[in-house]
């Protein structure tokens, strides 16, 4: 490594090329950027007393012998700087033309200095060399060519935007040459076979925008690869997934699309800020199947489509693509390392479209109904990771139907029951996907489709707190009450495309005026014509019978207990072990004792605590997952967590952190009991523990 101060335009100068390998990132400023930039820039050159402004390093390899005369380097960090000083210039060789109002800066010295090799020839023609549509549309602007027709988005943005702040400044252009003169750089050139270039990229901190997941990802698999297997492996699998995202959703949903597949591949759910480390853990990993880089991108380019199909709209069945967007309607973004299980079974043909379909309408089902009933959506994430562990695909519907079935407690499936009370009393206006709702109830088995955005949602009872005369005898004595606990709810809700001419009307008119409900051609509509009076008892009879329908269009699985004793996991203490195999626990024992009394407090955590499994040397406590393990001792219970060390709220600070030390069960956390008085002490560290493994503590990050 060899680094040394220089002026950026010195540099640049001295400079034959520098290219952008195929593994970087596109270019990806901002105005934020861009401005910022151009800020600091004209507030050097303004002020006198300030000789130089740093505006970081440019991170290069040399391709060359050292003794080459022209000498082209690779950029490692500093592409983003580097692209956008190139488009000021050659904005500023544009506005300045054939004049030289400052010395070394007319059109002619900018280009032939800064952005052109002008006896070369092709490539080596330029000084800056971009990957992808940015190449393009860079060559043009600095040949003042016109744009190609599918330009770079952000590059024409951040010269367009040098264009319009080069026209206003007028008088203070000296302000903005005398700032390029003083801008300085860290040079730092590597050795490819001297310098681990993959741990500099990793430390370097771009200036301005933080590297994404997906960048440095795309540079882990590329990176070291000789030049010739780069470019194969990148236009044939990572430039079809960045096209099919496209230039801007590419950085907004290739991380999320990573998290999702990491999760559906290992079964565990990164943190969102340690995707890349856990796709390093897992492209080295020795259990999973794939052979060669080549067979690890094939997989993420299938997979990729896939998560376009559900994700972002591409599908191109009809009947899955509606499947698909009710989904993103109910933001069932955790359902997706599922999906992506499915989707690969549909693919390979071991799942048949109407199995796939019928599945799909299920997770609608589970979702929707679990936010009537107001059961917390955040262990969702922890559900679908694992989903499938429990599915049994030679009967592929029927098992995932009993899966849901089969969820316990506050993950469970809430039944009609529960749904159709719920509902009716639910405020549907002010849920987030308010259009799903409506457009599900009104279009459930019609062929002839209505389109909900065509209408506007309709509150029969007015929303307006001051009541007419009129509403207020048509309610009765109660106006003020039914008013405020049945506004928003099924009953009072409903769609018109008569919204503004309907306005605070009385019921009578609302129904019977030029489009009212009487005319409405619409299947929530039905029967409010033949309605007398809107009053409680009417608002109810329509919560009644809507409710009725929903518990139609989000069905319950309903599995009967024949077919759902297949799918139901072992009694509790089931195993090969019994309290006899442990020493400690003989009756009459302290640990006997202290067992006893915490083993009947741990069984009532919760009704989905069905699971005590009594191993060699430990009995472990389950739900979906390990979440307490006891280890009998002579005279006392040492107890094992599974949670994260730093998130046990412990104030008496009775618990000790065991990661990376050799103990029995699970987890980060330890804590002995010795007395029957620290039960529910002890009980109070079990529940977070329980807690934390049913995901109903915070959203993994």
């Amino acid at each position: 490594m060899h680094a040394e101060e220089y002026k950026f335009l010195d540099f640049l100068k001295k400079s034959t090329q520098f290219t952008i390998p195929i593994f970087q990132r596109t270019y990806s400023w901002g105005n934020e950027q861009v401005q910022q930039l151009w800020d600091d820039i004209i507030r050097t050159g303004k002020n006198e007393k300030i000789q130089s402004h740093f505006i970081g390093s440019i991170v290069y390899i040399l391709h060359e012998k050292a003794d080459s005369v022209f000498q082209p380097a690779m950029v490692i960090d500093g592409q983003q700087r580097l692209t956008t000083l190139s488009l000021l210039l050659e904005a500023l060789a544009r506005h300045v033309g054939d004049k030289e109002p400052y010395d070394g800066f007319s059109a002619e010295k900018i280009r032939e200095y800064y952005l052109i090799n002008r006896l070369e020839n092709e490539e080596k023609k330029y000084k800056l060399v971009l990957t992808q549509t940015d190449k393009n549309t860079l060559i043009r602007l600095v040949t003042q060519k016109k744009a190609p027709v599918d330009p770079s988005i952000r590059i024409q943005s951040a010269f367009d935007f040098f264009q319009l702040k080069l026209k206003d400044l007028g008088s203070e252009l000296g302000y903005l040459c005398s700032g390029l003169a003083k801008l300085m750089i860290v040079s730092i050139s590597l050795t490819i076979w001297q310098d681990n270039t993959q741990l500099i990229f990793e430390s370097m901190n771009s200036a301005g925008k933080e590297l994404s997941h997906a960048d440095l990802i795309r540079n882990y698999i590329l990176m070291d690869l000789e030049p010739e297997k780069q470019s194969e492996l990148y236009k044939e699998y990572w430039r079809p997934m960045e096209i099919s995202f496209g230039q801007e959703a590419y950085e907004q949903h290739f991380d999320a699309f990573m998290r999702h597949y990491l999760t559906f591949r290992t079964g565990r759910i990164p943190r969102i800020r340690d995707v890349y480390k856990a796709f390093k853990e897992y492209s080295t990993d020795a259990d999973n199947s794939f052979t060669d880089i080549r067979s690890l991108l094939d997989d993420l380019c299938r997979h990729s489509e896939f998560y376009g199909a559900m994700a972002l709209g591409k599908e191109k069945d009809k009947e899955l693509n509606q499947a698909f967007q009710d989904l993103r309607e109910l933001n069932v973004e955790t359902a997706y390392p599922f999906m992506l299980e499915l989707y690969e079974d549909y693919r390979n043909e071991a799942l048949c479209k109407t199995d796939f379909l019928d599945i799909l309408q299920l997770t609608a089902s589970y979702v929707f109904r679990r936010y009537i009933c107001g059961i917390p959506t955040n262990s969702l994430n922890k559900t679908f990771s694992n989903f499938t562990k429990t599915m049994d695909k030679e009967a592929y519907l029927e098992s995932a139907a009993a899966s849901y079935q089969l969820m316990p407690s506050y993950r469970r499936f809430p039944t009609d029951e529960e749904f159709v009370r719920e509902i009716k009393h639910r405020d549907l206006y002010n849920f987030r996907g308010r259009s799903y709702w409506l457009r599900k109830l009104e279009n459930h088995g019609k062929k002839e489709i209505v389109t909900v955005g065509n209408y506007t949602i309709e509150h029969i009872m007015p929303q307006n707190e001051n009541l007419s005369v009129e509403w207020q005898k048509e309610l009765g004595e109660d106006w003020q009450e039914i008013h405020e606990t049945m506004l928003h709810t099924l009953g009072n809700l409903t769609l018109t495309g008569y919204n503004s001419e309907y306005s605070d009307r009385p019921f009578i008119e609302k129904k019977t005026m030029n489009g009212g409900f009487v005319m409405s051609p619409l299947r929530l509509n039905e029967g409010l014509g033949h309605t007398a009076v809107w009053n409680k008892q009417s608002i109810e009879k329509r919560a009644d019978r809507l409710a009725k329908l929903a518990k139609e269009v989000w069905t319950y699985p309903g599995l009967s207990e024949e077919i759902l004793s297949k799918y139901k996991e072992k009694p509790k203490g089931a195993g090969s072990y019994t309290l006899d195999n442990y020493p400690y626990l003989q009756k009459g024992k302290p640990s006997r004792i202290l067992f006893d009394a915490i083993r009947k407090e741990i069984l009532a955590v919760d009704s989905s605590v069905v699971y005590e499994e009594m191993l060699k040397y430990y009995i472990a406590y389950k739900a979906e997952t390990n979440f307490a393990d006891i280890v009998p001792l002579a005279n006392s219970l040492a107890i094992t967590l599974n949670m994260p060390f730093e998130k046990i709220n412990d104030p008496k600070q009775i618990a000790q952190n065991v990661a990376g030390l050799g103990h029995w069960g699970n987890g980060e956390v330890e804590v002995r009991i010795t007395s029957l008085d620290q039960i529910p002490y002890v009980m109070s560290l079990i529940n977070q523990s329980f807690e934390h493994q049913m995901g109903n503590g915070q959203e993994v990050e």
